[in-house]
Parts: structure tokens; sequence; C-alpha cells
């Protein structure tokens, strides 16, 4: 299959990559690298969520960060909703954002695991929000986690994960996305998994892929993805992130690797990298350590024509 001219890359970073952090950030770090990553080209940016702070206290600053940061009208910003009590607290915000995550996991463990709900519970809470959010006019994902296998179950049937994603899709998700949340999948099987997919779920609905790169396969599902017809795709500058259940489950693919891979493959993502490199090498600093982004080490590739 041709390969696409361009894609679509969400930035999750300011919400997958902080909440991850041992140390509290401080808020007006966090606006300052917010506003560094608006400015690199990237259209879509997921900046918060409206989570209990005592769950996660990283993110107990969402409505502070949520009105003090300062982002192009082209940009579109997203903000992770995990239950009907945070779509209430986040419409207090309502000018803010124009787009909505909602996660639940394609495992019962792991649901349980993460939000303490079973998968049934977590549906209905789901398609709720989703409700709500369509009728405030607001773009919705649905992110399924676990979708390409489970720390604790092993195998996820692809049928399972299609079933819950169509129930979201009727409910009002024009996107779904599907995370290897612990990094379990591989590239045959992503490949096999974004055909079954589409045939599945139809061509009405935006598919986007979230790898995380544990055991170093992020870029490699990445284009597998793509030759499967895959064109929307979700990172985190600095390779920030990881999951919070089980333990060892690292970060998200680098969005600068990312950039830097399609870009050289002549897909075109609408991001400098340049300035994308700046905006990690300022989490870098914020962060006071290395971060695990190789492109951030490496730099650019540069070529010498003579």
């Amino acid at each position: 299959m041709a390969l696409p001219s361009s894609v679509r890359i969400r930035e999750v970073g300011p919400r997958d990559g902080f909440q991850n952090e041992p140390e509290v950030i401080a808020s007006a770090d966090k606006v300052a690298l917010i506003d560094l990553l608006a400015r690199t080209g990237v259209r879509r940016l997921e900046v918060t969520s409206f989570v209990r702070a005592d769950v996660i206290p990283q993110l107990a600053d969402a409505s502070a960060v949520l009105e003090a940061i300062s982002v192009p009208d082209d940009v579109a910003v997203t903000v992770l909703i995990p239950n009907e009590r945070g779509f209430d607290n986040a419409l207090a915000h309502r000018d803010r954002f124009s787009e909505i995550n909602c996660f639940m996991s394609a495992s019962e463990s792991h649901n349980r695991a993460n939000v303490n709900r079973p998968i049934a519970e977590s549906l209905a809470g789901l398609q709720r929000v989703i409700g709500r959010g369509v009728a405030e006019g607001l773009r919705c994902e649905a992110v399924l986690s676990v979708a390409f296998g489970c720390p604790y179950e092993g195998h996820v049937p692809p049928e399972r994960v299609f079933g819950i994603a169509e129930q979201l899709i009727a409910a009002g998700a024009s996107e779904i996305g599907f995370g290897d949340t612990t990094g379990m999948a591989n590239p045959a099987q992503v490949g096999e998994f974004f055909v079954a997919a589409r045939e599945a779920l139809g061509d009405d609905v935006e598919l986007t892929a979230h790898f995380h790169n544990t055991r170093g396969q992020g870029l490699a599902n990445v284009y597998a993805a793509l030759q499967a017809g895959c064109q929307s795709f979700e990172s985190s500058f600095g390779e920030l992130g990881g999951c919070p259940v089980p333990a060892g489950a690292t970060g998200n693919i680098a969005t600068e690797d990312l950039v830097s891979m399609l870009e050289e493959m002549g897909i075109d993502t609408g991001i400098d990298l340049g300035s994308l490199l700046g905006a990690a090498r300022a989490a870098r600093d914020v962060l006071g350590r290395p971060l695990g982004s190789h492109t951030l080490v490496a730099g650019p590739v540069e070529w010498n024509d003579a």
C-alpha cells in the first residue's frame, strides 16, 4: 500500500508526559512549555486532564494551566476527560478547548487496575460524556488502552477492541485512538490490526495510533501503521510519558523522532523539527534530567552533498 503524503499528529506530552513525572512541575513551567509546543507547527495539542487531584496531583492545576496558556487559533486544544465529573469541571473553561479525549481499556484486568471499574461501567460513562461533548459542539476522541496486548491478560482479541469502538462511535466519537499502552505491539500485528480496524469501523471515523516505545519498537510500529493506511498519530515530545500500571511501561514515542522519520520519508507533518527540538530541550532543562528522545541527542539529519 502506498504511504500517505501527510499525517496528523497530536502532541500529548503536556498531559500524558507530565502526569508520569514523579516531581510536580510548576504551573508556570507547564504553561511555558505548552506555549513553545503550540508554535512548532503542531495542529493538535493535548494540554491537561480534569482528573481528581488526589489521584494525579501533577494535573491538579488543570484549570490554571488551561486559562494561562497562549495557543494560536489554528491549534486545536484537547483535554482528557476521565468521567462526567471531569467533564463538568472542564466546561467551566469551555472557550479554552475544542476537543476532548476519553479513555478506557480494552481488557477487563487493565481497566480495573487503571480506573477501578469494569469495562461495562467505563463504557457507559464514556458514552454519556461523548454524548454531552457532541451536544457542546466538541470533537470527541475515545482512546482504547492496551488495544494490542495486555500485561495482565496477554492477547486482546481485535474483535473485542472493535466492538467497544463501534459503541463509542455510535455515541458520537469521531476519532478512535488505539493505545499500545505498555509497548507490547509488533509491526506485523499493527499492520494487520489497522487493516482490520478500517474494515470493521468504516471510513467515516478517524483512526489514530498511540504507540509507546517500551521495547524499542515504536517507530517500526508507526511504519507498519502507515503501510496499513493510518494517517493519525499521537506522540510526546522528549519521549515523556508511560503508564502507571504496571511498572516499567516507559514513554510514548518521541514526537521529534516521529517527525524526523516522517519528514525524511517525504511525509508532511506540518511541524518544524528545529522548533520542536527547542521545546524538548526546554523540557529537559525543566525536568533536570536526560530524556529518551534519540533526535534530541543526535540532532536532525544533515546531508552533505559536496
